[in-house]
Order: structure tokens, then sequence, then C-alpha cells
């Protein structure tokens, strides 16, 4: 084909893209003309456009989507963890009741103002909360940094009602909620996000622990969903020598394509290195993780990381709204593209289903090791994952250790230090579990519930009505009888509750570091 003939065929595509685009735009532009003519009711135009907006990306891939003007403040925190408001958690229990604060955040104008775990506002700038959903209650809480927002505060120690007034901060949620020494020579490092500025906490914090004496570092980015790809140049420059490859990206329109370097000189080139990561570490944490793989930097250790390999980036809308939409894919040094193959079907947690051989491909690392696409980043080292029982995870999700929690604080005007904490009343927890509502049945009695309402759709519970009474019999237990035998499981998730509401998130890090045992196995690798 000649270079004419081919330019000939380019363009005709782009136009044919073109008319097909303005044709889609007619189309829907007289559709909603007609109907809001011609419709029996009362035509609900924004929300059948949102549901048509929505309807229509979806098709494209999961994370290109549509926000409206209203959603960007919720979407500022999803992306950089931060908002303006007085920096904590709160818990309204009933709707004709008071704000309970859940949690205040370390450092935060709640905290300085001696907002505590377990005081209650009454009212928010004069106006009572009685009757506010929690969602209306937080809303008032926010606002612009600078202003002042006034509570009607009843202390829970002393039982005083007093008017505290506090003034608005742009609160972000630390994306490094720990680093610290295990022991004499290593250090850990637990991070959580990638917005703005952590590439250079993590400098100062690896820099810090070297004058503690640190020999060696285990980066933990265990359930960490990504953020500023930037920020993970940053961080992976803090270990590998200035100008090293870190992450190319590829997109349709040349602008989506670039390629990132390291460009400051590294902390520590030397020093031992493993990264911890699971199936919810993703995107921005898969590059570093891929880029510290590739360039034989570090030991990656844990389970098979998620896989979302897809730039995004931000459009601006008419009305205030924006797209975030995928603009490219990107590459580790070696090559790999770390995007599942079918994000269109994964495993119940989201992470990468299994991925045939086939379809994979095979790249080598600097020191020549051979590492594959397909969909996230493949650990050096499989780790063990505990697995926790469904009466956990109830008691969880449901809020029944957190309210427990708050429930103790109430009782106990302090705990010791964390390295002296242990949970020693678990009767009286099991008291309070009783008397919350929450799915306490095992997985296999909930198996054995379906299996009985499918026995029953195809007519044969009568003929089986004696094996499934006896195993019935088998498969219930009493809720203290289920508690008791789950006692061990459930007990640091109620130190760590209980830690966080005296001492910050940061304490309850260290108090979780005491039951982890994929840090313990990490730790006892010859490869560290």
């Amino acid at each position: 084909m000649t270079l004419a003939l081919m330019a000939l065929c380019l363009s005709g595509l782009a136009q044919s893209r073109a008319f097909n685009l303005a044709k889609w735009v007619e189309i829907q532009s007289a559709l909603l003309k007609e109907l809001n003519m011609a419709y029996v009711d009362s035509l609900p135009v924004d929300r059948i456009e949102r549901a048509g907006i929505d309807a229509m990306l979806a098709n494209l891939d999961p994370y290109t989507i549509y926000v409206p003007k209203e959603e960007n403040e919720d979407l500022e925190m999803l992306i950089n963890k931060s908002y303006g408001g007085i920096g904590a958690v709160i818990y309204k229990p009933e709707a004709d009741g008071p704000v309970i604060i859940n949690e205040p955040y370390a450092g935060s104008p709640a905290a300085r103002n001696s907002l505590k775990a377990g005081d209650e506002i009454l009212a928010i700038d004069g106006q009572t909360v009685w009757g506010l959903s929690a969602s209306d209650a937080s809303s008032k809480m926010k606002g612009e940094p600078g202003s002042t927002v006034v509570f009607t505060v009843k202390k829970l120690r002393t039982g005083d009602t007093l008017d505290v007034p506090v003034v608005r901060e742009r609160i972000h949620l630390p994306d490094i909620e720990y680093a610290g020494m295990l022991d004499s020579e290593v250090g850990y490092i637990l991070q959580t996000g990638f917005t703005e500025g952590v590439a250079d906490e993590m400098r100062a914090a690896v820099q810090r622990l070297k004058k503690e004496g640190m020999k060696k570092l285990v980066l933990d980015l265990r359930g960490n969903g990504g953020g500023i790809l930037q920020e993970a140049v940053g961080i992976v420059s803090i270990f590998v020598p200035k100008g090293s490859l870190v992450v190319s990206a590829k997109g349709n329109d040349p602008r989506s394509s670039f390629t990132y370097r390291t460009t400051k000189d590294p902390v520590d080139e030397k020093i031992p290195l493993i990264v911890l990561v699971d199936s919810a570490s993703a995107s921005a944490s898969e590059i570093v993780s891929g880029a510290l793989q590739d360039l034989d930097r570090a030991t990656i250790m844990g389970r098979r990381t998620y896989g979302k390999g897809l730039v995004q980036s931000f459009r601006s809308l008419p009305y205030g709204g924006r797209l975030k939409v995928t603009t490219a894919k990107y590459y580790t040094p070696s090559g790999r593209c770390v995007q599942a193959i079918d994000y269109s079907h994964r495993n119940e947690d989201g992470s990468v289903g299994y991925i045939p051989d086939s379809l994979t491909h095979e790249f080598r690392t600097a020191g020549g090791r051979i590492v594959k696409d397909g969909g996230g980043i493949t650990p050096d080292v499989e780790l063990d994952t505990k697995e926790y029982s469904r009466l956990t995870y109830s008691l969880v999700m449901n809020g029944v250790v957190e309210y427990y929690a708050l429930d103790y604080v109430r009782k106990h005007e302090s705990i010791p230090e964390v390295q002296d904490f242990h949970f020693d009343e678990y009767d009286d927890f099991i008291e309070f579990a009783k008397t919350r509502e929450f799915d306490y049945r095992s997985s296999a009695k909930t198996y054995y519930d379906q299996m009985v309402k499918e026995l029953k759709r195809d007519g044969l519970e009568e003929s089986m009505s004696a094996e499934l009474e006896a195993l019935g019999k088998v498969l219930d237990m009493e809720k203290e009888q289920f508690l008791r035998l789950k006692k061990d499981e459930i007990i640091p998730f109620i130190e760590e509750e209980i830690v966080v509401r005296y001492f910050f998130q940061s304490e309850g890090v260290r108090l979780r570091l005491r039951y982890d045992d994929q840090l313990r196995q990490a730790l006892a690798s010859p490869l560290i």
C-alpha cells in the first residue's frame, strides 16, 4: 500500500468516526426533545441523562466515569484523601440522638480542641442534631478550611455540656500510617496511598529509620489501591540509581504516551528491601513493586496484585463536571503491562482471576530473571494468607467490634501503653455482642440453608427430612457458643479498635503487627 493510499484510508476512518459521533449526538438530542414533548408524565431529564451517561461509560472500562459538579468533593476525598473539616470519625446510632465522636485523627482540629472518643455532639452551630442522619451531620461538620463551626458537646468523662468552637482545616489522611523499627535492625513502613507529597514523606521516613539503625526495610503496600503515578516514581527513586527507568505509558493520543525515570539521588541503593503486596495492591502500588522487581532491587512477597495497568486523566466538562477517562496503559521497566487481560472477569475480591500460560508473555528483569504479564505483579515469594471465619467478618462489617470499643472507652479512662495492652474482658464483649444484630451463622450453616431452599424448590426436602434435621442440629450453634469458639480470632480486632481510641491510628498499626503472620513469614525468609 502506497503512503498516499494509506493516508487516504486513515483520513476516511477519521471522517467516518467523526460522522458517527455527530450522528449519535444528533439522535440523542432529538430523542430527548421528542420525549420531553410527548411523554405521558413529566420527564425526569436529570435522572435519565445521568443513567444514559453511566451506561455508556460502563461499556468502556471500570475506571472511566462521569463526575458532576456536586460530586467533586467526594472525588477529592477519594483521590487525595482530603476534605475541609475537623478531622474526626463520627457515629450516629439513632436519628433522634446525639452525634458521637468515634475517633479523632492525631493532630487534627478535633484532637487539638480536646474532642475525644465517646464525647457527644448535641448541636452544630446552635442547631440540634436530633433528626439528622449521620450523612447530614457529617455535611454540617465539613466546610471551607478557615471557617469556624461551634459544637455543643457533652463530655464523656465529666458529663459537662459546653460549646466548643473549632476552626476547620484541610484534613489530609496520611498515606504513611506508620514508620518505625520492628527490632534493632529491621525498619517497617506501612503506606496506604499515593497522594501528593507521599514520596517526600517516604524519603524522610527512610532517612530517619537509617539514623535509628535500620539495616533492612519492609515496605508494606498491602491494601494500597494506588494514586498519583509521579509519587510512585518518587518512591522508587529512593532505592535505585538516578536516571533509572520506572514506568512508561502508551495511548492512542501521543500526549498520553510518556516515560518516567528517577530524577533524584537515592537514599540507599543497597539496603535489603522487602515489598509486601496482596490482591488489593493496585495501580501505583504495582508500579512501585513492578519496577523494584524488574530492577532486581527488592524481593516482592505476598500475593499477586490487583492488575490495574490503566492510566486515567481528567477532562473538564460543561457546568463544572469532569470526565475521568482512561488514556493509556502503563508498562514496567521490563516491558510488562500489569493490566488484567480481562478486567470484566475477576475473583470475588476484584483481583485477577486465573490466567492460562498461553495468554501470558515472558519478560526479563535487569538480572535476567523471568517475569510474566497478564495481570498484576506475581510475587517472588508467595506468603500464606490468614483466613477469617464468617462470624469475624460479620462482627467487623456490622460495626459490633467498633461500637464495643466505644462502650469500652466509656468504662475505662485509660489503658496501658500499646506494647503492654492485652484485652482480657472477653466475657463483657460477648454480653455486648449478644445484644447486637448481626449474622452469626457459620459458612457451613449458610450453605446448609441455601441447600434446604434448593431441595424445597426441587421437591426433595421431605424425602431427606431426617438427614437434613440431623445435619441442621450439628450446624446450629448458639451465638455465645460461636463467639467463644472464635475468641482468639476476634480479640486482635477488639484490641486494635480500643487502642486507636486512646492512641490514634499509628498505634493501632503497632498493635496489628503483633498478629501479622505474613510479616513474620517474610522476616523469616532467608532472602532478607
